[in-house]
């Protein structure tokens, strides 16, 4: 398993990267904007992990700009952890067998999501290409909120 990265959303994505970067000496890495979900996400990097041959190694932090959400109630602003798994499915089922609900089933192979004990989201990320679909996953319900 290797760590990828925590999710913030922010308000104002400009206020947000002069505090990230400018205030806090953090690098942007790259962004990504989905018209059709209308978010913008910024990731970052600390300078210390610049000099990783690949920054996309580095952990990361994702700053997530809903265009339409102007503030967050309840803590929602954040998000989640990331971890990259070598076998999704093989991951899901240990913790499966350990007792562990699995919120978002990994239905396509790539994603799923579970909390941990303090209900903080953890988003487990298949390490290279999505896995071909199969059973139980594929058929598996979501369950509860992550």
């Amino acid at each position: 398993m290797r760590y990828l990265h925590t999710m913030v959303r922010v308000h104002d994505l400009e206020e947000s990267l002069d505090f990230y970067c400018n205030k806090l000496g953090l690098i942007e890495s790259h962004r990504q904007s989905y018209d059709s979900g209308r978010f913008t996400l910024v990731y970052l990097y600390a300078p210390l992990d610049a000099g990783q041959a690949n920054v996309m190694q580095a952990p990361l932090l994702e700053l997530t700009y809903n265009w339409d959400v102007g503030d967050y109630a309840g803590g929602r602003n954040f998000g989640h952890l990331a971890f990259e798994v070598d076998d999704i499915y093989q991951t899901c089922r240990k913790l499966m067998d350990a007792g562990v609900v699995i919120n978002r089933p990994p239905r396509d192979g790539h994603m799923a999501f579970v909390r941990s004990p303090d209900a903080i989201s953890i988003e487990l990320l298949q390490k290279g290409g999505s896995l071909p679909p199969e059973e139980p996953w594929l058929s598996m319900g979501n369950t509860g909120s992550w």
